[in-house]
């Protein structure tokens, strides 16, 4: 039965797909335009006929999943924040966070989790895809009171949760026995009251 032919579209997700598997199974070091083709069951002059090189497939990733990762965390921080409890939207952003890293682990530990031997644009990446969402935070902080006062610092506010959120994420993404999501979130919710000052 003949092989049914992949779209351009098709065949570069599938590229894609199968450098982000080598990535996160052996590192940056493991990538490489055969080692891409082999995984993807191809030869090079497909991989070539699709990227220039080895550079600009993973520029292609990293792409890909910044905008992947901004979509899902776009829809968390823009979400409506219970106006009688403020501060338990955000216990409820980072459940949110967690689950869809939960969903996609594969993403979210390219970015949290990098690989050895990761290139700069890789974190060129990062820094950028935080700052979008740092300031979509700071917005919010901004326009809700959040802790049951407003922010002095919407600004250093968003960053300091982001920071926190982030590495709930990755305790639970790398050591899921001993940091469990609800482990997490019991200790997120004791947090917060007590920086909000409830009982």
């Amino acid at each position: 039965m003949p092989r049914t032919r992949l779209t351009a579209a098709q065949r570069r997700e599938q590229l894609l797909d199968a450098t982000k598997t080598i990535v996160l199974a052996g590192g940056f070091h493991a990538v490489s335009i055969e080692a891409v083709a082999r995984g993807a069951g191809i030869t090079r002059p497909i991989v070539y006929a699709h990227f220039d090189n080895l550079e600009g497939l993973l520029e292609a990733l990293f792409d890909r999943e910044s905008e992947r990762a901004l979509a899902q965390l776009g829809a968390i921080v823009t979400a409506e924040a219970p106006p009688d409890a403020p501060a338990d939207a955000l216990a409820v952003a980072l459940r949110r966070y967690l689950e869809v890293a939960i969903a996609d682990p594969q993403t979210w530990r390219l970015f949290l989790v990098p690989p050895e031997g990761a290139p700069p644009a890789l974190r060129e990446h990062v820094e950028r895809a935080r700052a979008v969402i740092v300031g979509q935070l700071a917005q919010a902080i901004a326009e809700r009171d959040w802790l049951g006062r407003p922010s002095p610092d919407p600004e250093l506010t968003a960053r300091t949760l982001s920071a926190l959120a982030d590495e709930a994420v990755r305790l639970v993404l790398t050591d899921p026995a001993r940091f469990a999501p609800e482990r997490v979130l019991a200790h997120t919710r004791w947090l917060l009251a007590g920086l909000s000052g409830s009982s």
